[in-house]
């Protein structure tokens, strides 16, 4: 059977949806041997070892002798691979895969907002009322029925803020780098800082300790940090990025079924509740017109 290229783009992001659906699920489970912090560490190490490997096939090695692009790099190190995914995997300790694959949606809300205020760019009433509706869909969800903070949920709130600004240096990086420098590049980078955080946090990043998860951990790093951004940056290659940011929205569902499947965590009235204005607000926010790869691009 012969795929268009937008029928195969479709099937991309689709792909990388239901990957990424996966990844809370995997995290969740490496945390019985190693500390939050530890488990992005390794997982990380194999996210290098994937990008070093498709790399090694076409090497641009003068691209990170560039002027800036060490600095520009280090900056995107330190806001996705350190200060996203680490505020990720702490709060993913203290919540549930179906809370945390909600509120990660809210990365949109941020991209929007940072963009606009960035460019000075007047929001419409279609985009205020999007912006609105993904705002009560998070609140849902970080207030349980008692009305009570759940503090995982916040510290995945605060890491949906990063990508933006990370995106904004990649954005400069992507005029004078490839995609394959700027993967490798981060993730490489993001190493160092992420044992010595955990060193710092008192989490010792134990060999023997990560064994008895080494596949959860190989998961998360050749798989969904790994190849769910190759999927993704050849999806968009082919579709509309804001088409892709609806097709991936499906996320969150797909995790709140496989957090009951696997985890035993059966989706709550007040998930089901946020997901429905979260979606719509998703919607408003992307479904009027395209904007820059920049502003909605994947961390």
């Amino acid at each position: 059977m012969n795929f268009s290229s937008t029928q195969k783009g479709d099937l991309l992001v689709f792909s990388q949806s239901l990957l990424s659906a996966l990844f809370p699920i995997a995290t969740v489970v490496t945390y019985r041997s190693l500390a939050p912090l530890a488990s992005l560490a390794y997982s990380s190490v194999f996210t290098a070892l994937v990008f070093a490997v498709i790399y090694s096939f076409r090497p641009q090695w003068r691209e990170f002798l560039q002027p800036g692009v060490f600095k520009e790099l280090l900056f995107v190190s330190l806001l996705i691979g350190v200060g996203f995914y680490g505020l990720y995997f702490y709060g993913l300790s203290k919540t549930t895969a179906g809370n945390a694959s909600i509120i990660a949606l809210m990365e949109i809300f941020f991209s929007y907002l940072f963009f606009h205020v960035w460019r000075k760019e007047e929001m419409d009433y279609r985009h205020i009322a999007g912006g609105l509706l993904m705002l009560f869909g998070a609140m849902a969800v970080l207030f349980n029925k008692a009305m009570q903070f759940q503090v995982g949920d916040v510290y995945v709130l605060a890491a949906t803020a990063l990508p933006p600004l990370g995106n904004y240096f990649q954005q400069k990086l992507r005029k004078r780098a490839s995609t394959s420098t700027i993967l490798l590049g981060r993730s490489v980078l993001t190493l160092p800082f992420l044992f010595l955080l955990c060193l710092m946090l008192g989490e010792k990043p134990s060999w023997p300790a990560a064994q008895g998860s080494v596949w959860f951990l190989i998961l998360n790093g050749a798989v969904f940090l790994g190849l769910t951004k190759i999927l993704w940056l050849e999806g968009i290659h082919r579709i509309p990025v804001t088409k892709a940011n609806i097709i991936s929205s499906a996320s969150p569902v797909l995790t709140l079924f496989f957090a009951a499947l696997f985890l035993k965590q059966s989706p709550t009235f007040w998930q089901l509740l946020a997901f429905a204005p979260m979606a719509l607000g998703l919607w408003l926010l992307v479904g009027q017109k395209p904007v820059s790869e920049a502003e909605m691009e994947n961390a």
